[in-house]
């Protein structure tokens, strides 16, 4: 089985560095040019499914890339972006934003989602559209954060400070193949 994962196309909170989370932002004119741009680019792939973040922004990219497809759309909260909690609309400057992304450090917040927390929510859901979806060709479309735990969950998570640099582009593709998934147990 093999996986398509893309990010939302651009928005005005990633131009201005903030951290937009569970804020429902909407794409921007360039945001939709990268959508168009990756459905041109998946136009020749066999995609059975895409499943979805239901925030606005991936459902926008989510629409683009499907247009004149038709090809069925899953919404999951699973793969909705982490929760930012109180820092929520900061910008990445107004904290410590590499602490946060650090899966050794493991820290704790008032509100924000604990990484490891967001890392079993995004594995739980991995797993399962691998077995709900077996058969099928799928195309995940979330975010940048959602980013790091996929390609965590099928090359294992490195011993790095921050797994920040892991984060995809906007409306980047990646392709991962689910029979090769590293053993990717983490401590609790």
């Amino acid at each position: 089985m093999k996986i398509l994962v893309t990010r939302h196309g651009q928005t005005d909170w990633n131009l201005d560095k903030k951290v937009q989370g569970k804020a429902d932002i909407e794409l921007n004119e360039k945001g939709r040019q990268q959508a168009e741009e990756t459905k041109k680019l998946l136009d020749y792939k066999d995609i059975d499914l895409i499943i979805c973040s239901p925030l606005i922004r991936a459902r926008q990219t989510a629409e683009i890339i499907n247009k004149e497809r038709n090809i069925p759309i899953i919404f999951e909260d699973g793969i909705s972006e982490r929760n930012f909690g109180e820092f929520e609309g900061h910008s990445t400057s107004e904290f410590d934003f590499e602490a946060f992304w650090s899966y050794q450090k493991n820290l704790k917040y008032e509100t924000a989602e604990n990484i490891r927390d967001f890392f079993e929510r995004v594995y739980s859901c991995i797993k399962k559209i691998q077995l709900e979806h077996k058969s099928k060709k799928i195309l995940i479309v979330s975010h940048g954060g959602v980013s790091i735990p996929i390609q965590c969950y099928f090359d294992g998570i490195p011993n790095q400070e921050t797994l920040l640099p892991l984060a995809i582009g906007n409306c980047q593709v990646i392709e991962y193949d689910t029979e090769k998934v590293k053993d990717n147990d983490y401590e609790r």
